[in-house]
């Protein structure tokens, strides 16, 4: 049986055509995501009923969907989440799963940075009030000098933790498997979370997927945290308790929150009333350049597996 490739993101070769130029020059046969959106699990098994390769997005690979499609043999994630894919089923079924792990870093990181000096400068609020025709200088806060606390010491929070070393800044962090070394080397303490909770002035979550739903910050966490601290969330919209933190704003014991991920998305929850909250729609690896580099790469490693198979 001759394979083929069914692309389901539905923003494939938007920002270059190389990951399109690599299939074409494959020769083999493929088929793209029409619809301009993200896909359901009904379209997949419509559109890659034959497909034997995948370059997926964020839509599902549930039981259904994979149980289904029998010729399916790779699917090449375009990002690092692999949540929305059955692992345990795809493994029993002999399905490879690709993903793109360490495009992922920069941009993150990048988002990272600029909602922390976002709510520290205030730079949205200052814009919605000029552009409101209010002339008004609210008073920030310097970077140098604070306390940063990282949850979660995987590629992400390391590179933030160096960045932000740089900046002059004092890191503390927090990991169930602290790389002591990495540690040193950067001049870097880690500490248990209840440490760090009362001892930031910025805390920012890079934490993996857990099977547990508890949320790694809650009414408990919360009420640890010195009173003023800004909180940054671009991991997973469950890692936070939304109705804890509402109650933590609208006491003013929280100064400022970043986020880039909800429990539910779209997001249209009440946090939108703050003006010290600073919500993005999920955009931390959308600039062109890592999209492009994301989906050159799930190309090739689709590639590559079927050329070693």
């Amino acid at each position: 049986m001759q394979d083929k490739i069914f692309v389901a993101i539905s923003t494939f070769a938007e920002n270059g055509r190389d990951p399109l130029d690599l299939l074409n020059e494959s020769g083999i046969e493929i088929f793209i995501n029409p619809l301009g959106r993200r896909i359901t699990a009904n379209e997949i098994l419509e559109m890659g009923s034959d497909a034997t390769g995948i370059i997926a997005g964020l839509e599902p690979y549930n039981e259904e969907v994979l149980t289904n499609l029998s010729n399916l043999k790779c699917i090449s994630r375009v990002g690092v989440g692999i949540d929305n894919i059955n692992q345990a089923l795809a493994k029993s079924r002999n399905i490879k799963i690709c993903n793109t792990p360490n495009v992922i870093i920069q941009p993150v990181v990048e988002l990272v940075l600029a909602l922390i000096f976002n709510l520290l400068r205030k730079t949205t609020l200052h814009t919605i009030l000029i552009k409101s025709k209010k002339w008004e200088r609210h008073v920030g806060n310097l970077l140098y000098g604070k306390t940063v606390g990282i949850i979660g010491t995987g590629r992400i929070g390391k590179r933030v933790s160096e960045i932000l070393i740089l900046l002059g800044v004092k890191v503390i962090a927090c990991d169930l498997f602290p790389d002591k070394a990495w540690a040193n080397s950067n001049r870097i303490r880690y500490t248990s979370q209840e440490n760090l909770l009362k001892e930031s002035d910025i805390i920012s979550l890079h934490v993996s997927p857990t099977e547990s739903d508890k949320p790694v910050i809650g009414r408990k966490e919360l009420d640890q945290m010195k009173s003023g601290m800004i909180l940054i969330n671009t991991s997973r919209g469950q890692f936070i308790d939304e109705n804890a933190l509402y109650d933590g704003l609208s006491s003013k014991k929280i100064g400022g929150v970043g986020l880039d991920v909800y429990v539910n998305e779209p997001y249209d929850g009440d946090l939108i009333q703050f003006d010290n909250v600073v919500l993005t729609p999920h955009v931390a690896t959308l600039t062109k350049e890592s999209r492009l580099e994301m989906e050159v790469e799930a190309t090739q490693n689709l590639l590559n597996y079927f050329l070693q198979n």
